[in-house]
């Protein structure tokens, strides 16, 4: 889909001669449990040299494992653009076949059109073009920061999942009260970010309570599992089925993972996978106890 916007004297762009994608791996049909899930966001925390060092100490330590399989877990590492396409290049060339070799690659934002005058936007065509996987949205600090709205991170999701990606929605209540109401504001979000996306269409849902971000604890245990099964058990999520995961973020950290006992899919990192070897373990956490 090429936006209106796009100048008719050109030709379509990069999309009519994007590399191929690799094949979206069907993990969450029906009748499998969902896949569980875990990355890291640098934010804008990295320099271009941190970044490559990150990179390269997690598909070294990643490279050197012969305990740990992509057979249950997902990977993700969401840089900067700038960095982008040389950390997507750094993954493609590690060992053939190695855990380093399958890890996914993310965008923190995009655009919501594929193509035209839209001066410093990100297109979600040329993402998938360069072999981005998951594009984060509707991030708290976007939101505070830029303005954005539950609608507007809604055009993005049907972008992002018109270009064959998987969205990672963000959403979060912003204060700190009961589970029910929690529950309520998120539902409300997720109702309106999922709005004209196919029922089959993968989906990650980051559940991130906003009076968590940047805390120095995460929300409680107990209180993230009710929610995240309320989020769960409404309708418009449960109709999706394992299509529809789950992970929390928001001051996420080593030993947590096992705190939740099955609740959420997954953890979304910030500032506490910033090192690569912190990450690793994190890893071998979701992944079954490994490291």
């Amino acid at each position: 889909m090429v936006s209106s916007g796009q100048d008719p004297t050109t030709s379509t762009g990069p999309a009519s001669a994007a590399a191929p994608s690799p094949a979206k791996r069907d993990d969450t049909a029906p009748g499998r449990r969902r896949r569980h899930l875990i990355g890291v966001s640098t934010k804008m925390y990295f320099s271009a040299a941190r970044t490559g060092s990150f990179t390269q100490k997690v598909i070294e330590l990643l490279s050197s494992t012969t305990t740990l399989t992509l057979d249950d877990i997902d990977i993700f590492i969401i840089p900067d653009f700038v960095t982008l396409t040389s950390v997507i290049a750094a993954v493609r060339s590690a060992p053939e076949g190695s855990v380093a070799s399958r890890i996914l690659i993310g965008a923190q934002d995009c655009y919501s059109e594929d193509f035209g005058a839209f001066t410093g936007e990100v297109s979600p065509a040329v993402l998938r073009e360069v072999g981005v996987r998951f594009v984060e949205l509707g991030h708290a600090e976007r939101k505070r920061l830029f303005g954005e709205t539950d609608g507007r991170v809604g055009e993005k999701v049907r972008a992002v999942v018109r270009n064959g990606m998987v969205p990672v929605v963000c959403v979060g209540e912003l204060t700190e009260g009961e589970v029910a109401e929690a529950v309520r504001e998120v539902i409300k979000q997720v109702q309106v970010v999922l709005e004209g996306v196919g029922e089959l269409e993968e989906v990650v849902l980051a559940y991130e309570p906003v009076w968590a971000i940047g805390a120095g604890e995460p929300a409680g245990v107990e209180y993230v599992k009710q929610v995240a099964r309320g989020i769960r058990e409404w309708e418009g999520v449960k109709k999706r089925g394992e299509k529809v995961r789950i992970i929390y973020g928001g001051a996420a950290g080593r030993g947590l993972w096992d705190k939740f006992g099955g609740e959420v899919d997954g953890l979304f990192l910030g500032r506490f996978g910033h090192d690569g070897g912190e990450f690793v373990k994190m890893v071998g956490e979701v992944g079954g106890g490994w490291w």
